[in-house]
């Protein structure tokens, strides 16, 4: 029910397009045209639906749901509510993984005020699955916004969905101490304004953009640090600037 695309098939570019296309059915939704303002005269105030029995949540969307509900802008009322979020995780969306959810798209359009996404802002991290990983989340996002990491450009609506980091369950539900971040200056005590340490990739998606991070590494206040030690055969894959990545990954 929840994906027109099988299991370990691969999909060729116009099954791909197709899939994309009845997901992202309203690609031009911007704030003024799918995005009710009326609700929110009387202020911002976001609502979560109530978990349905069984339900499962990830320790992940757990985080988010509570840093949600302990803002002042959270209500327990939805007449009140300018925005809404699902109780659904929606978080993973591989078919593959332990934390896909099953039978989304029936349960988000059962709810009585889902509208067609109208007002709504869904999670997602982790979307379509092996081997050719399409953008489908299993469901029509509708006029919902979309929170997304790794978003496509060719489905991001701008000024309409929000682009959000890959986190972990590990990620903090709450910061450390009060930044010193003042309307939009820098911090000077800031000494980092870009760290990432990860797999190279060195083939398959994501490998083109991952193998020229050494372009903007400046050792100083740029630092990515990358290892081509990923899969079994990658010394068949090596590059020229494998062994130097792999030295200063491992520092």
């Amino acid at each position: 029910e929840d994906s027109p695309q099988l299991h370990h098939q691969h999909t060729s570019p116009h099954e791909r397009r197709a899939i994309r296309d009845n997901i992202y059915k309203n690609k031009r939704c911007r704030m003024e045209t799918c995005f009710d303002f009326s609700r929110c005269q009387s202020g911002f105030r976001v609502y979560i639906y109530p978990p349905q029995r069984g339900d499962e949540i990830s320790e992940t969307y757990q985080k988010i749901l509570s840093s949600i509900r302990e803002s002042r802008f959270h209500t327990t009322d939805p007449s009140r509510a300018c925005l809404f979020i699902l109780a659904v995780d929606t978080l993973d969306r591989d078919q593959l993984s332990t934390l896909y959810v099953q039978n989304v798209r029936s349960r988000i359009h059962s709810l009585p005020t889902w509208n067609d996404g109208r007002n709504h802002l869904i999670f997602n991290l982790y979307s379509g699955t092996w081997p050719d990983y399409t953008e489908d989340l299993g469901f029509e996002v509708g006029q919902s916004m979309l929170a997304k990491a790794s978003a496509d450009v060719v489905n991001f609506r701008p000024n309409f969905d929000i682009s959000i980091p890959l986190f972990s369950k590990d990620h903090p539900l709450k910061g450390g101490s009060t930044g010193y971040l003042a309307l939009n200056d820098a911090s000077p005590s800031r000494k980092y304004q870009l760290v990432f340490k990860g797999k190279r990739y060195l083939t398959g998606i994501g490998s083109e953009t991952r193998n020229a991070l050494y372009h903007i590494h400046n050792g100083e206040d740029v630092i990515l640090l990358t290892t081509c030690k990923h899969g079994k055969d990658w010394e068949k894959h090596k590059d020229s600037h494998c062994d130097r990545d792999n030295e200063d990954y491992s520092k």
